[in-house]
């Protein structure tokens, strides 16, 4: 009996080491895996945090580069220079200076000189000492840039009027007075400006109350049926489709079908609406949708037709999104140039545009066409035109943000 109370108890107790042992190996495994869970998130965590910083990195070197070549492009080298308004410079400009100084003048200023006699007949047969621009050698020898292409000879003049203290830096406003030139130190943005603001013009007008009606009729009246279904697939195919394909629509429909005048601010501009039709259309009925029910069932409630439930309550409610998605638009319109190349609108234009039908073109366009030229008094004008063209658009995205964060409603 005895014997048997014995085993019994050394069954009982082999189980339950058994037991044990199980519960212990289960506790370690179950810790391990908690380990490897905790090693997993930190690696994640990681990864993450290296991913932000390589992104902020990465911007930060390109502002910084950016911002770096800009600056130089905002001052602009002048020098002190007799000029001689005689008869003989109203036909050639060259009798205007002495020889000494030709090369170290700005052919551009010197080109303008018959046309300012002609205009200021009194002034013939004087001489001023004038602070005229500088040739654009000289602005970037002046500047320590390499590869400035001033010959020697002229070098030594430009220090000797140094020493004299008749070369000097001032604020460039020819690079937002002017427009473009085949010479750096006349090239200025003013058209281009212009011309972007003509054809932002257009695209607002036409984009955003096609495309907000059309969000309103697809949300709140059309029926769900296959024919609205496949309008909303291709709306959203057409979102995603490359730019310049937009170009050659706008080629074929508006300047060869509907004759408007080709690298016209009209002919931009309506392409750049097709562009920015989708995206006003697909984020007017996201705002839309976030409307609550509730609003329109108040409404329908009270005897309210489904005009009055959207006019006076659903799209009033909508607004702050819709506003928010046009400036994106807009923003992501005015930095395109792919689909404004095929409509023609990287032409040379020297002066800004008086209506929509005149030849103009646009700031993208006029920073990509500097970028080609050879000239090292280009490069910083390009790096200009970049920094002015962020700026509007971070304006613009700004913008869009504070009105979204200043009406935004919870539910």
């Amino acid at each position: 009996m005895n014997n048997r109370v014995d085993m019994d108890n050394q069954t009982d107790m082999n189980q339950l080491t058994e037991v044990t042992k199980t519960a212990s190996f289960m506790n370690n495994n179950k810790s391990d895996r908690q380990i490897k869970r905790k090693r997993a998130d930190r690696r994640f965590h990681w990864y993450g945090f290296t991913a932000i910083a390589m992104a902020l990195a990465f911007l930060v070197f390109f502002f910084v580069d950016i911002i770096g070549q800009a600056l130089p492009a905002f001052d602009q080298t002048e020098v002190h220079v007799t000029v001689n308004y005689t008869k003989a410079a109203t036909k050639n400009y060259n009798k205007a200076v002495d020889k000494s100084v030709r090369r170290i003048v700005s052919r551009a200023w010197l080109r303008s000189i018959p046309q300012y006699l002609e205009a200021h007949p009194e002034m013939i047969g004087t001489s001023h000492d004038e602070w005229v621009p500088a040739d654009s050698r000289v602005d970037q020898f002046i500047k320590e840039h390499d590869g400035h292409g001033l010959k020697s000879k002229y070098q030594r003049t430009v220090k000797e009027m140094q020493q004299e203290n008749r070369v000097r830096s001032v604020f460039n406003t020819t690079l937002f007075t002017r427009g473009d030139s085949k010479l750096p130190e006349y090239a200025g943005i003013w058209a281009a400006a212009v011309g972007s603001v003509f054809t932002l013009l257009i695209t607002m007008l036409v984009a955003v109350p096609i495309g907000v009606m059309t969000a309103i009729y697809l949300e709140e009246f059309a029926a769900d049926n296959r024919f609205t279904r496949l309008i909303e697939v291709n709306i959203n195919n057409l979102a995603a489709i490359p730019s310049i394909l937009y170009g050659l629509l706008g080629l074929a429909i508006f300047i060869s079908f509907f004759g408007v005048p080709r690298s016209s601010a009209l002919a931009g501009g309506l392409t750049l609406a097709l562009m920015t039709l989708p995206v006003i259309i697909i984020t007017t009925r996201a705002s839309l949708r976030a409307v609550p029910e509730s609003i329109r069932e108040a409404a329908y409630g009270l005897g309210a037709s489904n005009l009055q439930t959207t006019w006076h309550h659903v799209l009033p409610l909508a607004m702050p999104g819709i506003l928010t998605g046009s400036i994106i638009g807009l923003a992501q319109a005015m930095g395109e140039t792919a689909p404004l190349i095929i409509v023609g609108m990287m032409a040379y234009i020297p002066d800004a545009p008086t209506s929509i039908l005149d030849a103009t073109t646009v700031l993208p366009a006029q920073v990509y066409t500097w970028s080609t030229e050879s000239l090292r008094g280009y490069s910083e004008r390009t790096a200009a035109g970049i920094l002015v063209l962020l700026t509007v658009l971070l304006s613009l995205n700004a913008l869009a943000v504070k009105l979204r964060n200043r009406a935004q409603q919870t539910w």
